[in-house]
């Protein structure tokens, strides 16, 4: 039987009270990805200088005021920005400047007409045909960030904008949180090597492969220490030695009630070990175990690959933001979708069912469609785009009722 049963909303709870894991410095090409463990301030003013948006000319905006094609405005042409220059020149009331997209705004200017309504007549005559504002295509020193200006908040993950970002205001090595360290056990008499030749009754090491996948996806850094057999002394020996060099430690298989299941008497005979979680009311996943040593949690995840990868999605997501330092992490941390359900589900009160669910895009709106199969079976994970919650407190779904789903995250 199970002891400390916990509800989702329990352990989705406990696992946020872990702290994140230390910090180090790494340079810019290295960041992507990576949570931000100090804020980022800007050092100066982005872009710095008046520059254009667009393609055209730099003029006093009141000198095309009234201009239209049936009555264009006529300036005179006084010269050219050349990129990455400074303007030489100064506009004058009746004057225009060419410029393209990028340049500096020369002094005087105070607007730039796009090249689609300028028309050169000769070599110094500009002819406009459509009036524009005060400051139209023209972006300001500051208009990105002003210095001084918090650019990135402490905690966010960095994406491929915000490197950007940091490339333009000469940011060259950021403060990030430590990947998380994940040690990954399987274990079981009937697992064996992947290169090997499953006998009957054997089975190769799956659950190895994809949690390694699973925390490489989040971010995490995943050391995979093999396989063990159902003895006591050696996955013992393993874990100990695993907490002192990892962040967490995560064992498949041995968690369920059984007279070889032998995660439980490891982790109740590691001295200092609480035993925070011993079964989780979801199916799949129930016969999963949480433990904490000192600042270390470890995880007994169930054997067949459906159950841990359910729990891993559900609960080791947001573990990870949270041992990664991802504050900004969101409250529902998976890409959530609506979707109407393809057909009734029935689902057994108090416990919450993680159904897997096919997506498919129909008349405008994504449709969602179950995916049944047993806990054992990865075809099932293959198939699906992401899981559907039914609630303990609900006996099932109905067809065309608009769902949630949780979306797998993408390679």
């Amino acid at each position: 039987m199970f002891f400390n049963v916990k509800t989702t909303e329990e352990v989705l709870e406990l696992v946020q009270g872990f702290l994140p894991v230390g910090e180090e410095s790494v340079l810019l090409d290295r960041a992507f990805g990576r949570v931000l463990s100090k804020e980022i301030v800007s050092p100066e003013d982005l872009p710095g200088f008046q520059r254009t948006s667009m393609d055209g000319y730099a003029i006093k905006a009141k000198d095309s005021f009234g201009a239209t094609e049936s009555l264009p405005a006529l300036l005179e042409i006084v010269g050219e920005v050349g990129m990455g220059q400074v303007p030489a020149m100064t506009v004058a009331p009746g004057q225009a400047v060419k410029i393209s997209t990028g340049g500096m705004v020369p002094r005087g200017a105070d607007s730039v007409v796009m090249v689609e309504y300028c028309h050169r007549m000769d070599q110094t005559t500009l002819e406009i045909s459509r009036a524009v504002s005060p400051q139209e295509n023209v972006i300001q020193p500051d208009d990105d960030f002003k210095r001084g200006a918090v650019v990135l908040q402490k905690g966010r993950r960095l994406r491929s904008q915000d490197v950007g970002v940091l490339a333009g205001l000469g940011v060259t090595e950021v403060h990030v949180h430590r990947k998380p360290r994940v040690a990954i056990l399987s274990t079981g008499d009937e697992v064996i090597p992947i290169q090997g030749k499953p006998k009957p009754g054997q089975v190769r090491d799956i659950n190895t492969y994809t949690l390694r996948a699973f925390c490489e996806q989040q971010g995490a850094e995943p050391v995979t220490l093999g396989l063990c057999r159902d003895d006591f002394e050696q996955l013992r020996n393993m874990v100990v030695k695993s907490l002192e060099t990892t962040d967490t430690v995560w064992i498949s298989g041995g968690s369920s009630v059984g007279t070889r299941d032998l995660t439980l008497k490891v982790f109740e005979s590691i001295e200092n070990t609480e035993l925070l979680v011993h079964g989780i009311s979801i199916s799949p996943g129930k016969p999963t175990i949480i433990a904490r040593r000192g600042a270390t949690a470890i995880f007994g995840l169930p054997g067949h690959t459906a159950s841990a990868m359910v729990v891993a999605e559900v609960f080791l997501t947001p573990f990870l933001a949270r041992l990664g330092g991802e504050t900004a992490f969101s409250e529902k941390p998976q890409n959530k979708v609506l979707a109407r359900l393809s057909r009734n589900i029935e689902s057994a009160s108090g416990r919450d069912d993680f159904i897997r669910v096919r997506l498919i895009r129909k008349d405008g709106e994504w449709v969602a469609e179950p995916i049944f199969g047993k806990s054992g079976l990865i075809s099932t994970l293959v198939e699906a785009d992401g899981l559907l919650r039914i609630d303990r407190n609900t006996e099932g779904l109905y067809q065309g009722q608009e769902v949630e789903v949780m979306r797998f995250k993408q390679a």
